[in-house]
């Protein structure tokens, strides 16, 4: 049996049983990806993932203390009140994270790590951990690309970033691959040809057609442009975060 890729734009457009026993890569680039990358790379304990505000309230309530425990996450790009840090990856350093264990919730990436809880291996794919998670997936034989999206709408920057993924997991050998696959392998490569035409690095280039994307264009309108070039950043880090459906916890692989 030859091995796959497949590429769903939105968790809706693929059947949660269709991803069951396989590898899946779910991708937010903006930001929930980068972000849980940043938080697991600065030495946070772990991150677990919760679909609303008020779960990770009852959740916090629970552990009967604040101490070792970071509240995170957004809601329309907004840090949530009452919480400790928002979504952005420039806050998630050493100094607030290290050695803490982080609740995480997030308007579209926490939902599309759910849907793909009865895969094999859920892993969390960004550019900042390209090489990484590429190389982690390499030997899997049949791999799903998630794409997150935002509120229901296909997101560009997800599927540049899926189009990365899969652009260096085809390097590695040969993959039937479906249409959404090739459409953005297309679309990755055509980013690659644009940055040679202006003498940008890859990183410069995605960062500048990010602002183009909806995820981007939300970004910029609240002050946070900068976090377009952080979550463009290839393989900054090394991490692959790891998701247990069971905990909803993240962990380093």
């Amino acid at each position: 049996m030859s091995n796959t890729l497949a590429v769903h734009y939105l968790p809706q457009f693929v059947a949660e049983t269709d991803l069951a026993g396989e590898t899946v890569v779910v991708i937010d680039l903006l930001r929930a990806s980068t972000t849980i990358c940043q938080a697991l790379a600065s030495g946070a304990r772990d991150v677990t993932a919760f679909l609303e505000v008020g779960d990770v309230v009852r959740a916090a309530e629970a552990e009967g203390s604040r101490e070792g425990l970071i509240l995170a996450g957004e809601r329309n790009c907004q840090i949530i009140d009452g919480f400790d840090l928002g979504n952005s990856p420039a806050e998630f350093t050493p100094d607030e994270v290290f050695g803490q264990r982080v609740f995480f919730t997030t308007t579209n990436g926490t939902r599309a790590l759910q849907h793909a809880r009865l895969a094999s291996r859920v892993v969390v794919g960004a550019v900042v951990n390209l090489s990484a998670v590429v190389d982690a997936i390499a030997d899997d034989q049949a791999v799903h690309l998630l794409c997150a999206g935002t509120n229901g709408h296909v997101t560009r920057e997800d599927q540049l970033a899926a189009g990365a993924i899969a652009h260096q997991l085809l390097a590695r050998g040969e993959r039937d691959v479906n249409d959404q696959g090739r459409q953005v392998l297309g679309e990755w490569q055509e980013l690659l040809t644009t940055a040679r035409a202006f003498a940008r690095t890859t990183s410069e280039q995605l960062a500048h057609e990010l602002r183009d994307t909806s995820g981007g264009k939300n970004l910029l309108a609240i002050g946070m442009e900068a976090d377009l070039a952080r979550c463009a950043a290839l393989d900054a880090l090394g991490v692959v975060p790891v998701y247990d459906p069971a905990t909803g916890r993240l962990t380093p692989l």
